[in-house]
């Protein structure tokens, strides 16, 4: 049984067409009926419009074998007085959900990626962390990816405001705990036996999604398709009992493995 990442995994961070092997691989697992769930940190589209996006580009799996944030949101943050941070598409979609924003005294601080973070808006938020709001991130992703450049990720951004201002904070999506049992009930619609040791985890994101998903156990597998050019920029920096149990260029490599 597989958790299956999107961006890097399945498509390419540069022009968001499939990666190699990627499409053959999800119809491997239908033709063979093998569980999965695709999971993915998308929050600049609905979740039915990133599902149809997927799926225009020719990958087979129902809209039941799919999970991003926007979908657990609502049970995760409440949506009056919130000060959202994100794309501009992220924010159109909070307002459609029914969320308040409030940039006076927000109950909540909500982070997702974008690229132009500024000073002021760190400022901002740190008044109104030290303030009394909570923090929620809508993922923990290590680094973002775009253009060919490497940014600081949600995950990095929320270290950052948690040392600045000694909050913790929460996160909506992966890795969090609370987003991989949402994926673990999605998967048991499939297998009602499934558990955690029954899955292995696909992603090209080893610091955001794999060493959480390793730490609940399960089997995890690196793709260096995504944010990293090698294993050697990241893995021998990651403690021993958080690296990947394997690692592969991409998704073809995966398929010519079993």
């Amino acid at each position: 049984m597989y958790f299956i990442d999107v961006q890097g995994t399945l498509i390419s961070d540069t022009d968001k067409s499939p990666i190699r092997g990627s499409i053959k691989f999800i119809d491997m697992l239908n033709k063979k009926k093998i569980p999965y769930v695709i999971i993915t940190n998308s929050t600049k589209k609905t979740s039915i419009d990133f599902y149809n996006f997927l799926k225009s580009l020719g990958f087979n799996f129902d809209f039941g074998a799919y999970l991003d944030p926007l979908m657990t949101l609502e049970s995760r943050v409440e949506k009056d007085s919130v000060a959202a941070y994100g794309s501009d598409e992220f924010l159109d979609i909070l307002l459609k959900m029914g969320y308040v924003f409030n940039y006076e005294n927000p109950k909540t601080v909500l982070i997702s990626i974008k690229e132009n973070f500024t000073s002021d808006e760190f400022a901002q938020i740190i008044d109104f962390l030290l303030g009394g709001a909570g923090l929620v991130g809508m993922h923990e992703t290590s680094i973002y990816a775009k253009n060919s450049k490497r940014y600081p990720g949600v995950g990095a951004i929320l270290k950052m405001l948690e040392f600045a201002t000694s909050c913790g904070y929460d996160v909506v999506g992966k890795p969090s705990t609370a987003f991989y049992n949402e994926a673990l009930e999605v998967i048991k619609k499939q297998n009602s036996s499934a558990k955690f040791s029954d899955i292995t985890i696909i992603s090209d994101d080893v610091k955001g999604d794999l060493g959480g998903a390793k730490e609940m156990g399960m089997k995890t597998i690196f793709v260096t398709s995504g944010k990293y050019k090698s294993a050697d920029e990241i893995v021998p920096f990651l403690k021993p009992q958080l690296r990947p149990d394997y690692v592969y260029a991409d998704m073809q490599e995966i398929l010519e493995a079993l």
